[in-house]
């Protein structure tokens, strides 16, 4: 089939729609980067690049695309089915988090337009004319998917109105977006104070942190964030150890929980720097599967991990390398872990490998030639490219 028509004795329109988004799948991961990008490209930025917000976003551009082709699949003008389920948690997710319909709206039109490009750039194997029926058959189905999404945005407000906590949720996000919002009053949380922010998530989170604070002794402002998450300060007159919190996060959460933290921090201005710490931390745990995890000890990895870019560029420049000298480069980074992780103590590393120095020296040298740098020079990002490659990130 090619770009100058068909003729009557050709494939069927079915025939042909099915064709058509079966070269499409073969793109499908090409597609759906393409279309969140422009999707997150729109309207108001993504607040903070919170992780439930991004990875909702992800998810329902994945589950739109897939409700697109098997409309296209389908054919028929009247084709219709439900919103897929992440496109409806979305859109009742943006009404929370404050985000205009205007702008959900846009961004799903965006999308259908960048997936648009997708198709019309088939027509090297698919008549143009073809093409363009198909996007106009999708319109009206694209219609009532956007207003189904309206319908959802517009009853998750209704129900914001009447809940008394997620009225607190959207006055906390307000107070963490607008660093001029200081009336805190109705909020019964002391603001003039030390503040431990944590991220709780897992079965009984609620039940969980509310123990938490009573063991610690502790003013506690808990905000919902779905069924099984929960944004949690800790406030008093004096700062809170972590180790205190660990001890207690251990005594009395159950298995399935985790819980990232921030540090210590005072006033207002504390209280949204630990939150934003413990969001951190949060993206790290996500992809570790640890049950603790401080914010502090992850914030390289943590802001590399924000773009995507940079996780690869590492990825290319400190271990490719050793990576193409196959199970000589997998002992190469044994070596270098085990360097790193003992304060740079070829000694120590030596003994932890079960090896003898010499050995570790030579691997270092070996290491410093592939990499074309002295080991010094370069010890923070091949820190964060080794905790970066024991975390779960598709590239």
């Amino acid at each position: 089939m090619s770009g100058s028509g068909g003729s009557h004795s050709g494939p069927s329109p079915q025939t042909t729609r099915a064709a058509l988004v079966a070269r499409l799948r073969e793109r499908l991961s090409e597609i759906e980067a393409a279309v969140f990008a422009r999707v997150r490209s729109l309207g108001e930025p993504i607040r903070g690049e919170d992780h439930a917000y991004l990875a909702g976003l992800r998810a329902a551009v994945v589950e739109a695309v897939e409700y697109v082709l098997a409309g296209i699949e389908g054919g028929d003008e009247d084709w219709s089915s439900p919103p897929p389920a992440a496109a409806v948690a979305q859109a009742r997710r943006a009404a929370r988090y404050g985000v205009k319909l205007d702008t959900v709206l846009r961004r799903y039109a965006a999308g259908d337009r960048r997936l648009a490009e997708f198709i019309l750039n088939e027509s090297e194997h698919f008549p143009v004319e073809i093409l363009r029926r198909v996007l106009s058959d999708q319109a009206p189905r694209v219609d009532r998917f956007m207003a189904a999404i309206a319908t959802e945005y517009m009853n998750e407000l209704e129900r914001i109105r009447r809940s008394p906590t997620i009225r607190v949720a959207e006055r906390v996000q307000r107070l963490l977006d607008d660093n001029g919002f200081a009336d805190v009053d109705d909020l019964d949380y002391e603001f003039d104070a030390w503040h431990l922010g944590a991220i709780a998530k897992g079965g009984k989170v609620g039940k969980t942190v509310r123990a938490m604070a009573s063991d610690l002794d502790r003013e506690a402002l808990s905000v919902p964030q779905g069924d099984e998450t929960v944004w949690l300060w800790l406030g008093g007159r004096r700062p809170l150890a972590v180790a205190e919190v660990e001890r207690c996060f251990s005594a009395c959460a159950p298995d399935e929980m985790c819980l990232a933290i921030g540090e210590p921090r005072r006033g207002l201005d504390g209280w949204r720097l630990t939150h934003h710490e413990a969001q951190a931390a949060l993206q790290v745990m996500l992809r570790q599967h640890k049950r603790f995890t401080r914010g502090r000890d992850v914030l390289l990895s943590a802001a590399v991990l924000r773009d995507r870019v940079l996780v690869e560029s590492l990825q290319e420049t400190y271990m490719r390398p050793l990576e193409d000298l196959g199970d000589s480069g997998a002992k190469l980074c044994r070596t270098l872990q085990a360097y790193l992780t003992t304060g740079f103590n070829a000694e120590s590393a030596a003994s932890a490998l079960g090896i003898d120095r010499s050995t570790v020296e030579r691997h270092l040298r070996k290491i410093e030639d592939q990499l074309g740098r002295p080991l010094h020079a370069c010890h923070a990002e091949l820190k964060v490219v080794l905790e970066l490659r024991g975390l779960e990130i598709e590239l």
